[in-house]
């Protein structure tokens, strides 16, 4: 089992910042993808950045503009979000695989005004 707890959501105005935490326990060891994924309303969610065996990937949307990363020591996952649109306004879940299961966060609402 693992289990993966976000913070860091909140309301910011267009064009600003905010980072994501996600703080992941268990048996972490053997997760072999991390990523964030969003939700906005009325919409599927959708892949935002993902770290597979050291790659990492970016949705077309936020590339150059967020930045995911990982700390091992603290078993934490991260992603840093510039220049914010009103279009990314969302719930960002935290996302971890293994060979044979998903696990979700609880998910985090991220409001970018006009």
């Amino acid at each position: 089992q693992v289990q993966l707890v976000e913070s860091g959501g909140g309301l910011v105005q267009a064009g600003g910042s905010l980072r994501l935490s996600c703080a992941a326990s268990g048996n972490i060891f053997s997760i072999n993808a991390w990523g964030w994924y969003r939700q906005a309303r009325g919409k599927q969610r959708e892949l935002v950045a993902i770290i597979t065996r050291g790659i990492i990937n970016y949705a077309d949307s936020v590339g150059g503009r967020f930045t995911i990363s990982r700390d091992n020591a603290k078993n934490t996952i991260y992603l840093q979000m510039n220049s914010l649109k009103p279009e990314d306004t969302a719930v960002y879940y935290c996302h971890a695989a293994t060979s044979w299961f998903d696990y979700w966060g609880q998910g985090t609402q991220v409001t970018v005004s006009s």
